[in-house]
């Protein structure tokens, strides 16, 4: 394998993305008649249903469908092809649709490790990008891809599709108002139960499975098909930070989006699923910003905690608050807000427990999509935005590196985005080794 280090990127920092980069600069607003071309990056189970959520419409073409597992290209094109009524390109490597000039946007819904690159080189090819969440692997590379989005001129939306919604909208609205008082303390959730990984060993790599470029930036190790990549370092974020994103990404928005927090304390780490996984199956997080204090709560063992049912986000119920596994809590001097991410709604309460507020919710896919689109034509900043989906997961980062020197108090300057007191925790602001040719660069 041959890898490289920090030292290396000021020499190769062109790296993969001047290699693969298509010279054809930001392309025209297309028109309001036109068709937007997409292509797609990633066909697992979240990238299959956003995919079809945007073969669904009729101002959209989906023209490549690309995952490294070709086993998966054969049935998504299927269903597009029957919804669409015009053939799909398969391909196992992405490259061939960004050297597609017709190509518009850029659906990337690969693991973590993939989001940065290949939203990066999407946007260096003239793309806009549709990203899932989580933005960025590690603070590192999201500030890249904020350089790379204002840079070439680009659109880009994570998947953090509630902040679409117009319920959260309303929410923000009477929490601005003053309502609520003065709001000093804000309680994030993302708690619930996972199962265990089980017990593999290395075996071949599969034939119609292109594992080089499936690991692409990240180390290739050996092949075992038990190994869930949310649970390793190497591919991932974390399970608990890659779902709680949503949560800590609606406290921001609700709070006014603010900058990065000014210290971090975390505990917690490996306690329950010891099952070979190296991230963290237990997380609490303190973080200090200016004006209030967040405190998150993420833990993967806990059986009695839900995720809000489907039948309460399509319909004008509210969850069951104590027991709802991904709510948010704020907390005034006048009153107490619950709120629910993907539908769920909000709800008020005064000093006597009474309801004062409260408004239902409806999941904001569609509409995430729709502002997306829109953006694509009129070249408006979208709903979520490169800045905001970084600052989100700066947040998330921030706690993870907290416990991984240690679970140390760390002090954190959002101008400069490095720890001030710790210099074992900037080790972990940027991957240690990339895998050539697959390089972040320090220059985008």
């Amino acid at each position: 394998m041959q890898t490289i280090n920090r030292r290396q990127f000021i020499r190769k920092s062109v790296g993969a993305a001047a290699a693969f980069a298509v010279a054809t600069g930001p392309k025209a607003a297309t028109a309001a008649n036109d068709k937007i071309i997409i292509g797609v990056m990633g066909l697992g189970g979240r990238g299959s249903l956003v995919t079809k959520y945007f073969a669904e419409r009729k101002d959209v073409e989906i023209a490549y469908v690309c995952d490294p597992n070709a086993k998966r290209l054969g049935p998504i094109a299927k269903t597009i092809e029957s919804t669409q009524g015009k053939p799909v390109k398969q391909v196992q490597d992405f490259r061939k649709m960004l050297e597609d000039k017709s190509v518009d946007a850029v659906l990337n819904a690969t693991p973590d490790h993939w989001h940065v690159l290949g939203s990066l080189l999407a946007c260096q090819a003239g793309k806009d990008v549709y990203v899932e969440k989580p933005m960025a692997y590690n603070i590192f590379e999201g500030r890249k891809l904020v350089e790379a989005v204002r840079k070439y001129k680009r659109v880009l939306t994570v998947g953090m599709q509630t902040r679409s919604a117009p319920y959260v909208k309303a929410c923000r609205d009477y929490i601005q108002s003053g309502k609520l008082g003065e709001v000093r303390l804000v309680r994030v959730f993302n708690v619930m139960q996972h199962s265990m990984m089980k017990p593999g060993k290395e075996e071949p790599v599969p034939a119609d499975l292109d594992y080089d470029m499936w690991c692409g930036p990240a180390a290739r190790l050996p092949y075992t098909p038990s190994r869930r990549w949310l649970n390793m370092w190497e591919y991932s974020c974390g399970p608990i930070p890659g779902d709680a994103v949503h949560q800590i990404d609606l406290a921001r928005y609700l709070m006014g989006d603010p900058p990065s927090p000014k210290t971090v304390t975390h505990t917690g780490g490996i306690e329950v699923l010891k099952d070979g996984r190296d991230t963290p199956d237990t997380q609490y997080a303190t973080y200090e910003y200016d004006n209030f204090t967040m405190m998150f709560q993420g833990a993967l063992w806990m059986p009695y905690m839900h995720k809000i049912a489907n039948a309460i986000r399509e319909s004008d119920q509210y969850p069951d608050w104590p027991w709802c596994a991904t709510r948010v809590e704020i907390c005034g001097t006048d009153g107490f807000m619950f709120f629910g991410r993907h539908g769920g709604g909000w709800q008020v309460f005064d000093k006597n427990h009474k309801i004062i507020g409260e408004l239902p919710g409806r999941p904001a896919d569609a509409i995430h999509i729709e502002n997306f689109v829109q953006c694509i034509r009129s070249r408006q900043m979208a709903n979520a935005d490169v800045e905001q989906g970084h600052l989100s997961c700066v947040v998330c980062h921030m706690a993870n590196i907290a416990w991984r020197v240690g679970n140390k108090k760390l002090a954190f300057d959002g101008k400069t985005e490095r720890f001030t007191d710790c210099p074992d925790a900037n080790q972990f602001l940027s991957r240690r080794q990339y895998r050539a040719p697959w390089i972040v660069p320090e220059k985008v």
